[in-house]
């Protein structure tokens, strides 16, 4: 079945008081879709980089009392896993969609990843739309829009990368409830491809920062 898009029941799954309640909800709305999300995309992703990627819905498997306020499905190249690897992410939130390219606090390679982004900023900068978002830590749904942050936010982002075990640097784009629930499957599809390619140099940047580390 083609991904039809999101709707305002997918957005009210996280209202709903209690985990197995709110689980039960994500199993039988959500996740059925984030299944169709990752076929598409572990397929186009696979072609844009070069390298087998592989879809992995979020499970929460690790919860035991407080249910989730987010979920998602990641793309690595990697068959077991993602949070270790370079990866994408699309996913909601109770107030929005988001769509990321992502190197999180287990990554091996964040320092070397700080790095190389410090080096290339400049080009890289040139073609990420201001409108896109960043952010430090992927459990809040709170965001940076780039065109709010200075040259000096940035060298910090990336020196904290390089320097902090817990840091996280993630870029993508933010789509507002309001906005998501009117998009159908394709205008959806079409916006996340697009902010993928658009994100592409940053999942180049974090490969190089793999192999000078001997890390794939």
């Amino acid at each position: 079945m083609d991904f039809k898009g999101f709707t305002n029941e997918d957005f009210d799954v996280f209202k709903i008081d209690g985990l197995d309640e709110r689980m039960e909800a994500l199993i039988q709305t959500v996740r059925p879709k984030l299944e169709q999300l990752g076929e598409r995309f572990a397929s186009d992703l696979s072609g844009m980089t070069g390298e087998e990627m592989y879809a992995h819905v979020a499970k929460h498997a690790r919860r035991s009392v407080n249910p989730p306020k987010d979920t998602w499905v990641a793309f690595a190249a990697n068959k077991r896993g993602y949070k270790m690897m370079p990866h994408f992410q699309i996913g909601l939130w109770e107030t929005h969609a988001f769509a990321w390219f992502a190197v999180i606090y287990e990554s091996p390679v964040k320092d070397q990843y700080g790095a190389e982004l410090a080096k290339n900023w400049i080009k890289l900068r040139s073609g990420i739309p201001d409108h896109f978002v960043w952010s430090a830590d992927h459990t809040k749904p709170e965001v940076f829009i780039q065109k709010d942050l200075s040259e000096d936010d940035f060298r910090k982002m990336f020196e904290r990368l390089q320097t902090i075990k817990k840091a996280e640097l993630l870029c993508g784009i933010k789509i507002e409830r309001v906005d998501a629930v009117k998009m159908n499957g394709k205008e959806f599809t079409d916006k996340i491809e697009e902010t993928f390619n658009t994100l592409l140099p940053l999942y180049t940047i974090a490969q190089k920062a793999a192999l000078s580390k001997n890390f794939t």
